[in-house]
Protein backbone atom coordinates (compact mmCIF):
# COMPACT_ATOMS: atom_id res chain seq x y z
CA UNK A 1 0.00 0.00 0.00
CA UNK A 2 1.97 3.14 -1.47
CA UNK A 3 0.06 5.72 0.72
CA UNK A 4 0.79 3.68 3.90
CA UNK A 5 4.61 2.95 3.09
CA UNK A 6 4.87 7.28 1.84
CA UNK A 7 3.41 7.90 5.72
CA UNK A 8 5.94 6.05 7.17
CA UNK A 9 8.90 7.23 5.17
CA UNK A 10 7.35 10.93 5.93
CA UNK A 11 6.38 10.83 10.07
CA UNK A 12 7.82 7.01 10.96
CA UNK A 13 10.64 7.40 13.34
CA UNK A 14 13.22 4.60 13.72
CA UNK A 15 14.48 4.30 17.42
CA UNK A 16 16.97 2.14 19.25
CA UNK A 17 16.18 -1.69 19.27
CA UNK A 18 14.33 -1.72 16.10
CA UNK A 19 11.38 0.52 17.38
CA UNK A 20 9.46 2.18 14.54
CA UNK A 21 7.53 4.75 15.98
CA UNK A 22 4.14 5.70 14.19
CA UNK A 23 2.06 7.00 17.16
CA UNK A 24 1.80 10.11 15.64
CA UNK A 25 -0.39 8.70 12.79
CA UNK A 26 -1.40 5.01 13.31
CA UNK A 27 -1.38 3.79 17.56
CA UNK A 28 -1.47 7.28 19.50
CA UNK A 29 -2.34 10.57 17.11
CA UNK A 30 -4.71 8.33 14.22
CA UNK A 31 -4.98 9.82 10.82
CA UNK A 32 -8.60 9.09 10.45
CA UNK A 33 -8.25 9.70 6.04
CA UNK A 34 -5.47 7.24 6.49
CA UNK A 35 -7.14 4.15 8.40
CA UNK A 36 -10.10 4.89 6.29
CA UNK A 37 -7.85 3.69 3.34
CA UNK A 38 -6.06 0.89 5.54
CA UNK A 39 -10.08 0.05 5.99
CA UNK A 40 -10.85 -0.33 1.98
CA UNK A 41 -7.24 -1.98 1.11
CA UNK A 42 -8.04 -4.96 4.11
CA UNK A 43 -11.83 -5.19 2.15
CA UNK A 44 -10.24 -5.32 -1.03
CA UNK A 45 -7.90 -7.90 0.37
CA UNK A 46 -9.72 -10.27 1.61
CA UNK A 47 -12.82 -9.40 -0.18
CA UNK A 48 -13.87 -12.99 -1.43
CA UNK A 49 -13.45 -14.15 2.52
CA UNK A 50 -16.67 -14.98 4.81
CA UNK A 51 -16.31 -12.51 7.52
CA UNK A 52 -18.95 -12.16 10.68
CA UNK A 53 -16.63 -10.34 13.19
CA UNK A 54 -12.78 -8.82 13.15
CA UNK A 55 -11.15 -9.56 16.43
CA UNK A 56 -8.09 -7.15 18.06
CA UNK A 57 -6.37 -6.73 20.77
CA UNK A 58 -6.84 -3.46 23.15
CA UNK A 59 -5.63 -0.90 22.66
CA UNK A 60 -3.64 -0.52 19.32
CA UNK A 61 -5.33 -2.69 17.10
CA UNK A 62 -8.96 -1.05 18.43
CA UNK A 63 -8.81 1.72 15.91
CA UNK A 64 -8.12 -0.07 12.87
CA UNK A 65 -10.47 -2.70 13.30
CA UNK A 66 -13.46 -0.26 13.67
CA UNK A 67 -12.75 1.75 10.40
CA UNK A 68 -11.84 -1.38 8.95
CA UNK A 69 -15.65 -2.97 10.52
CA UNK A 70 -17.47 -0.56 8.38
CA UNK A 71 -15.90 -1.62 4.87
CA UNK A 72 -17.35 -5.64 5.49
CA UNK A 73 -20.35 -4.22 7.95
CA UNK A 74 -19.36 -6.71 10.73
CA UNK A 75 -18.88 -6.25 14.54
CA UNK A 76 -15.52 -5.74 16.20
CA UNK A 77 -14.73 -7.99 19.41
CA UNK A 78 -11.65 -6.81 21.57
CA UNK A 79 -9.37 -8.56 23.75
CA UNK A 80 -9.08 -6.79 26.95
CA UNK A 81 -5.37 -7.01 28.59
CA UNK A 82 -7.22 -6.16 32.24
CA UNK A 83 -9.59 -7.64 34.47
CA UNK A 84 -12.52 -5.35 35.07
CA UNK A 85 -15.97 -5.68 37.04
CA UNK A 86 -17.84 -5.14 33.68
CA UNK A 87 -16.44 -8.14 32.32
CA UNK A 88 -18.32 -11.45 31.98
CA UNK A 89 -16.72 -13.86 34.20
CA UNK A 90 -16.95 -16.39 31.53
CA UNK A 91 -14.04 -15.57 29.10
CA UNK A 92 -11.88 -17.35 26.10
CA UNK A 93 -8.54 -16.14 26.96
CA UNK A 94 -4.75 -16.44 25.42
CA UNK A 95 -1.32 -15.62 26.44
CA UNK A 96 0.65 -12.45 24.85
CA UNK A 97 3.99 -11.19 25.74
CA UNK A 98 4.25 -7.27 25.05
CA UNK A 99 8.07 -7.35 23.06
CA UNK A 100 7.34 -3.15 24.06
CA UNK A 101 6.38 -3.59 27.58
CA UNK A 102 8.35 -6.04 28.41
CA UNK A 103 6.05 -8.25 30.26
CA UNK A 104 3.52 -10.84 29.66
CA UNK A 105 -0.42 -10.75 30.44
CA UNK A 106 -3.41 -12.63 29.53
CA UNK A 107 -5.76 -11.48 27.02
CA UNK A 108 -9.79 -11.48 27.45
CA UNK A 109 -12.64 -12.49 24.98
CA UNK A 110 -16.52 -12.49 26.92
CA UNK A 111 -17.77 -15.95 25.55
CA UNK A 112 -21.00 -14.07 24.80
CA UNK A 113 -19.55 -12.02 21.88
CA UNK A 114 -17.25 -14.97 19.99
CA UNK A 115 -19.24 -18.47 18.77
CA UNK A 116 -18.08 -21.73 16.66
CA UNK A 117 -20.43 -20.68 13.81
CA UNK A 118 -18.14 -17.24 13.15
CA UNK A 119 -15.79 -16.69 10.59
CA UNK A 120 -12.90 -14.12 12.07
CA UNK A 121 -10.63 -11.98 10.96
CA UNK A 122 -8.11 -11.03 13.19
CA UNK A 123 -6.67 -7.48 12.34
CA UNK A 124 -3.66 -5.19 14.18
CA UNK A 125 -1.24 -2.45 14.37
CA UNK A 126 2.07 -4.03 13.84
CA UNK A 127 3.35 -7.56 13.34
CA UNK A 128 7.03 -8.10 15.12
CA UNK A 129 7.06 -11.55 17.39
CA UNK A 130 3.84 -12.26 16.37
CA UNK A 131 2.61 -12.97 20.04
CA UNK A 132 -0.62 -10.60 20.01
CA UNK A 133 -2.55 -12.62 16.94
CA UNK A 134 -0.71 -16.38 18.24
CA UNK A 135 -3.07 -15.22 21.46
CA UNK A 136 -5.70 -13.59 19.58
CA UNK A 137 -5.44 -17.20 17.91
CA UNK A 138 -6.00 -18.73 20.98
CA UNK A 139 -9.19 -17.01 21.75
CA UNK A 140 -10.57 -17.96 18.27
CA UNK A 141 -9.17 -22.22 18.78
CA UNK A 142 -11.06 -21.98 22.03
CA UNK A 143 -14.18 -20.94 20.77
CA UNK A 144 -13.87 -23.40 18.22
CA UNK A 145 -14.66 -20.26 15.88
CA UNK A 146 -13.12 -20.23 12.33
CA UNK A 147 -9.60 -18.53 12.10
CA UNK A 148 -9.91 -16.68 8.24
CA UNK A 149 -6.51 -14.99 8.45
CA UNK A 150 -5.23 -11.98 10.06
CA UNK A 151 -4.07 -8.53 8.63
CA UNK A 152 -1.45 -6.23 10.16
CA UNK A 153 -0.64 -2.83 8.80
CA UNK A 154 2.63 -2.84 9.59
CA UNK A 155 4.74 -6.58 8.79
CA UNK A 156 8.44 -6.29 10.31
CA UNK A 157 9.59 -9.17 8.77
CA UNK A 158 13.18 -9.09 9.83
CA UNK A 159 11.62 -10.50 13.12
CA UNK A 160 9.88 -14.04 13.44
CA UNK A 161 6.78 -13.31 14.05
CA UNK A 162 5.38 -14.30 10.78
CA UNK A 163 7.39 -17.15 9.91
CA UNK A 164 6.22 -18.01 13.40
CA UNK A 165 2.72 -17.64 12.14
CA UNK A 166 2.45 -18.75 8.96
CA UNK A 167 4.33 -22.67 10.59
CA UNK A 168 1.22 -22.28 12.57
CA UNK A 169 -0.83 -22.08 9.59
CA UNK A 170 -1.73 -18.47 9.96
CA UNK A 171 -2.53 -16.31 6.83
CA UNK A 172 -0.90 -13.08 7.08
CA UNK A 173 -1.36 -10.32 4.92
CA UNK A 174 0.80 -7.11 5.66
CA UNK A 175 -0.30 -3.48 4.10
CA UNK A 176 3.54 -2.83 4.52
CA UNK A 177 6.31 -5.06 4.63
CA UNK A 178 9.77 -4.12 5.93
CA UNK A 179 12.65 -6.18 6.05
CA UNK A 180 14.85 -3.77 7.51
CA UNK A 181 15.67 -0.39 9.30
CA UNK A 182 18.97 0.65 9.14
CA UNK A 183 20.92 4.04 9.86
CA UNK A 184 17.06 5.61 10.97
CA UNK A 185 15.68 4.35 7.06
CA UNK A 186 12.73 1.97 6.59
CA UNK A 187 13.66 -0.55 4.17
CA UNK A 188 10.49 -1.97 2.45
CA UNK A 189 10.15 -5.62 1.01
CA UNK A 190 9.36 -6.14 -2.46
CA UNK A 191 6.78 -8.29 -2.14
Amino acid sequence: MELLKKKIMEDGRVLEGNILKVDNFLNHQLDIGLLNEIGKEFRRVFQDRKITKILTAEVSGIAIAAIAAQYFDVPVVFARKTESKNLDQETYEGKVYSYTKGKHYKIRVSKRYIAKEDDILILDDFLANGQAILGLKEIVDASGANLVAAGVVIEKGFQEGGKILREANVEVHALATIDAMIDGKVIFSDK
